[in-house]
C-alpha cells in the first residue's frame, strides 16, 4: 500500500446486535479520532439511514477519503466490498456481528473493538494490506439489474432460506443461524438448477444440478463458523462451487452434521465441488423456485446470473504482524484438506 492516507471515512450499522450497533460504532469511531489525531489521519463519518443510502454516500464522497472503514457484521463487508471493491482503496473491518464470517476467515478480531481498532491503526501506519478475491455477481436476461460485489458466499437454495430466516428476532449469533438451520432442515426442497462452469483449468463443466443447496464461496465460513466450503482460499483467483450431490435422507444428514464445524464436510460424497473462474445459473422449469439469492448474508435478487471471480480486486488493511505470512499459510491448509479428503483438485472428484 503505497499512498498515504490522509483521511478515513467510517461506516456503521446502528440496526445491528438489537441496536447495540450504533454503541459499537461510536466507541469504534472515537478510537479511529483519538489515533488519527497522534498518527496525522482525519476520520469522517459516511454512515447514512440503511444499507443503501450508506454505499451511496461511500461511493459519492470517495474523493474524500483514502481508506474506508466498517464496523459491523457480513453485511457491512458486503458494502465496502461495493463502495471500493476493484479501487485499490483499503477496507478496514471492526467485526461485531454476529457472524463475523470474513474477518474470522482472515483471522481478524472478532468482536473486539479496541484490539480491531489497534490494528486497523498499526495497518495505517506501517502501510500493510492483503489484496483478497471478490465475487462479482451479474444478472442475465429478467435479472439485468443486478450487478453486486461479494467477499463470502453467494447461497441460491436452502442456504439462502437459512440466511433468510436468519434476519428473524431470534437470540444472536450462531445460536440464530443453527435454529434457523434446524427449521429448514425439516422442509428442504429439491430446486432445479442448469449450471455452466468455467473451470480453473479453462474446461467448461454443463451440467443440471438438481439440489436442495448451491453455494458459489469465496470464503469458508458461513453463519458464525459453519465451515461451508473448507477448501476456499482468499488468493486464489478462483470461487468454489458446491452442492448437494441429492436429497439427503436422515442417515446422511445425521453423519454430516458432526462435521460442520471441523473442516471435514466436503469429505462426504453427499458434496459435490468444483473451482472455478466463472459460473452461469439458470432455474430448470418444473422444479420449485429457488429463494432469493443472497451474499454476505443481504439481498441480491433472482436467477439467472453470471458469478465471477475477481482475483485480489479487495484490498483488506491487516496487523502488520501477520500481513506477511497469512494468506500463503491459508492457502497451505487449503492444499492440506483437499488432499486430506481425498479429492483431486482440479476435477474436484474423490481420487480412488
Amino acid at each position: 500500500m503505497a499512498e498515504t492516507i490522509g483521511t478515513v471515512a467510517c461506516i456503521g450499522n446502528p440496526i445491528a446486535d438489537k441496536g447495540h450497533g450504533e454503541e459499537a460504532y461510536e466507541r469504534a469511531f472515537d478510537l479511529l479520532g483519538r489515533e488519527g489525531e497522534r498518527y496525522g489521519f482525519a476520520v469522517m463519518d459516511l454512515t447514512g439511514g440503511s444499507f443503501e443510502e450508506s454505499l451511496a454516500n461511500a461511493r459519492q464522497h470517495a474523493e474524500l477519503y483514502d481508506a474506508l472503514v466498517v464496523v459491523g457484521g457480513d453485511g457491512m463487508i458486503a458494502l465496502g466490498a461495493n463502495a471500493i471493491g476493484g479501487s485499490g482503496k483499503p477496507l478496514g473491518i471492526v467485526a461485531v456481528g454476529s457472524g463475523n464470517d470474513f474477518a474470522r476467515g482472515l483471522e481478524l478480531p472478532v468482536n473486539r473493538i479496541e484490539t480491531a481498532v489497534e490494528g486497523i491503526v498499526g495497518a495505517i501506519a506501517c502501510g500493510t494490506s492483503l489484496d483478497v478475491d471478490m465475487g462479482h455477481v451479474t444478472g442475465i436476461g429478467e435479472s439485468a439489474s443486478i450487478d453486486r460485489y461479494y467477499a463470502g458466499m453467494l447461497s441460491c437454495g436452502v442456504d439462502a432460506s437459512i440466511n433468510d430466516r436468519n434476519h428473524s428476532h431470534l437470540p444472536n449469533g450462531s445460536l440464530r443461524y443453527l435454529a434457523a438451520v434446524a427449521v429448514e432442515l425439516t422442509r428442504l426442497k429439491a430446486y432445479g438448477y442448469h449450471v455452466r462452469a468455467v473451470l480453473a483449468d479453462g474446461r467448461v463443466d454443463e451440467r443440471d444440478i438438481v439440489s436442495p443447496l448451491l453455494t458459489v464461496a469465496n470464503s469458508r465460513h458461513i453463519g458464525g463458523g459453519i465451515e461451508v466450503c473448507p477448501y476456499a482460499s482468499f488468493d486464489d483467483g478462483l470461487l468454489d462451487l458446491v452442492w448437494l450431490d441429492h436429497m439427503p435422507k436422515l442417515g446422511e444428514l445425521a453423519r454430516i452434521v458432526p462435521n460442520v464445524y471441523n473442516g471435514r464436510l466436503l469429505a462426504h460424497p453427499l458434496f459435490g465441488w468444483r473451482r472455478v473462474r466463472e459460473v452461469e445459473i439458470s432455474r430448470i422449469e418444473g422444479y420449485p423456485v429457488p429463494p432469493m439469492l443472497m451474499a454476505d448474508g443481504e439481498y441480491v435478487g433472482d436467477l439467472p446470473v453470471k458469478v465471477t471471480a475477481m482475483d485480489r480486486a479487495l484490498r483488506v488493511l491487516v496487523p502488520p504482524a501477520v500481513a506477511d505470512q497469512q494468506l500463503r499459510r491459508l492457502d497451505d491448509r487449503s492444499s492440506v484438506v483437499i488432499r486430506r479428503d481425498g479429492r483431486d483438485s482440479l476435477t474436484g472428484e474423490f481420487v480412488c
